[in-house]
């Protein structure tokens, strides 16, 4: 069976951001829940589940700099769509679905959302438009492969919840599922060698529009300083007459 892995190229995680847009020098890394839904691709197809695993990205050429990380981790190849401009949940979902039907894995496996945006949809998105079923939010991912079904527990805010899909299936990984590794240097150096294919939308027949405009972008307004208060009575008549929560 074959696993592919949808993986976003986003800043870095430890990098503090100044600037809401301003993305010129800055440290660029794998969207850590992508790198979580690679690292389990790989223990399924270490387990002997699966033959193969398929990193694939869309974005900018410098996007495939984090492919080669995905190799250097241990996927058998890679997959880039390079696009000009920014992606939107429906588009990224839109693009693998097409590469779905190229490449016909068994299981898409992807991160919950990007730090970036946030978004948490594409997952849910390409699992509507292929009608497969879909396990969000994964923190224990056991595969069967000769009932050909997958059972997935997930978070929900009663506890867990756990599902039982049928193959093909989608699932978004949550931060709870396992510990990604690191990648060694001989791996980076044979992940150099490593085919990654390229498509365009076009190749595709995906055309990339949004419906949202991007009106504005601006940081959030700076917390005034604290203030040490001497009696309760104080506190109470700041909390009524200051902040008006009371």
């Amino acid at each position: 069976m074959k696993i592919m892995v949808a993986i976003k190229r986003v800043v870095d995680y430890a990098v503090k951001i100044r600037s809401g847009v301003e993305t010129q020098n800055v440290k660029m890394s794998m969207n850590p829940f992508c790198e979580i839904a690679l690292e389990e691709a790989l223990r399924i197809k270490k387990s002997g589940l699966a033959s193969e695993v398929v990193a694939v990205t869309m974005g900018m050429k410098q996007s495939v700099d984090t492919l080669r990380t995905g190799l250097a981790m241990g996927a058998d190849r890679a997959i880039h769509v390079e696009t000009g401009g920014p992606l939107y949940p429906l588009s990224v979902a839109k693009l693998l679905r097409a590469l779905m039907e190229i490449e016909k894995p068994g299981l898409l496996i992807r991160g919950k959302q990007a730090i970036d945006d946030d978004c948490n949809q594409t997952g849910q998105m390409v699992a509507g438009l292929l009608n497969w079923p879909q396990g969000t939010f994964a923190s224990k991912v056991v595969l069967d492969k000769e009932k050909q079904i997958v059972t997935v527990d997930r978070e929900v805010d009663g506890g867990l919840e756990t599902l039982c899909l049928d193959l093909p299936a989608v699932i978004t990984t949550d931060l709870r599922l396992n510990q990604p590794r690191y990648a060694t240097l001989p791996n980076i150096m044979k992940a150099k060698s490593k085919p990654i294919k390229k498509f365009t939308p076009q190749d595709l027949n995906v055309e990339i529009k949004s419906d949202i405009e991007e009106i504005q972008v601006t940081e959030p307004p700076k917390r005034k300083a604290g203030v040490i208060v001497s009696s309760v009575d104080e506190l109470i008549d700041k909390l009524k007459n200051e902040a008006h929560v009371i």
